[in-house]
């Protein structure tokens, strides 16, 4: 697939975030609005989408445990070597944690969906679906168990029963399971119901992207210090380019070792990991009291970047 190809397919995407951006920054979009823009999407458009796909999706997809494992192996991988380079007097284990989620979490939710299923086919979203769960489940609950290795054990095991609380509050896996379940028993809503449903679907994808661009503008409108390039650019860069490699690495290897992991969900696995960083993470580390300017960097960073070196992955992974 040339570039050329690729970037009329996520300009529109990325446009979008930029529309968010420029709106947030010249003050259309007042700053107060944003927490009702992320709720409508987290609430309600993005739970309908997920659940809309999932209940489309045969269900043996969505519990690939070939799929989960290969994430999996990568994020860890990935985590514990952003901790190794990022770990030390200056950065202590709560701004190392979060450097490391903010490297191994992919904005799949507000971002991916959408632009994979339209890089890739429907076909796809099931692989992303797995993803998103074993990032809110797995990778996310050990970085904010390992952010409290400074206040002891004891603060680990209640950073982890916080993040598993938060995973039941978040309504995302919810709706998964519920679409799951429906895609199980082959249930289909009624009519009025699926059509309001579908209307909020649709929302998701432009109402999310917007979103994106109004939170990364807020977060560089509150930054209290300017961007250090030294320390931010890499671990962006380790997401864009870094984590996508592990993931074709290591699912190249398994399949070599027989894992039942076809070439087009490779892809699919591989396109995820080359998204810009999870812009939830910045309030995930403001609420446990980590450096949220510098995450906030990151993800802006990795968002602005992710134009060009996106599409470039998709290119390389798929050439025809």
């Amino acid at each position: 697939m040339e570039l050329g190809a690729i970037l009329l397919v996520t300009l529109p995407f990325f446009a979008l975030v930029a529309a968010g951006y420029v709106a947030t920054r010249r003050g259309w979009l007042p700053l107060a609005a944003i927490p009702g823009l992320n709720g409508f999407v987290l609430f309600f458009a993005l739970p309908a989408m997920l659940y809309r796909f999932s209940a489309s999706t045969p269900i043996a997809q969505l519990l690939d445990a070939a799929v989960a494992g290969t994430w999996l192996l990568a994020g860890l991988l990935l985590v514990a070597l952003t901790m190794a380079a990022t770990r030390s007097g200056r950065i202590g284990w709560n701004d190392a944690a979060f450097g490391a989620l903010v490297t191994a979490f992919p904005n799949t939710g507000f971002m991916g969906v959408p632009l994979i299923a339209a890089l890739l086919g429907p076909q796809a979203v099931g692989t992303v679906i797995v993803v998103i769960v074993v990032d809110m489940v797995v990778t996310t609950s050990l970085c904010l168990a390992l952010s409290r290795l400074d206040a002891g054990e004891g603060g680990a095991r209640a950073a982890l029963k916080q993040a598993l609380a938060g995973v039941l509050r978040n309504p995302m896996p919810w709706a998964i399971g519920a679409g799951a379940l429906a895609s199980a028993w082959s249930f289909a809503l009624p009519a009025p119901l699926d059509k309001t449903v579908a209307l909020l679907a649709d929302a998701a994808s432009p109402v999310a992207l917007f979103t994106i661009g109004a939170v990364l503008a807020r977060s560089q409108l509150q930054a209290d210090h300017p961007t250090r390039w030294r320390d931010d650019v890499p671990l962006a860069l380790a997401k864009l380019l870094l984590h996508p490699l592990l993931v074709l690495l290591l699912g190249a290897a398994l399949a070599q070792l027989g894992a039942p992991l076809t070439a087009p969900t490779l892809t699919a696995l591989v396109v995820a990991a080359a998204l810009p960083s999870a812009s939830n993470v910045s309030l995930l580390a403001e609420r446990m009291g980590a450096d949220n300017g510098r995450i906030a960097r990151i993800i802006l960073i990795s968002t602005a970047l992710a134009f060009v070196t996106f599409a470039a992955v998709v290119a390389w992974v798929r050439p025809g």
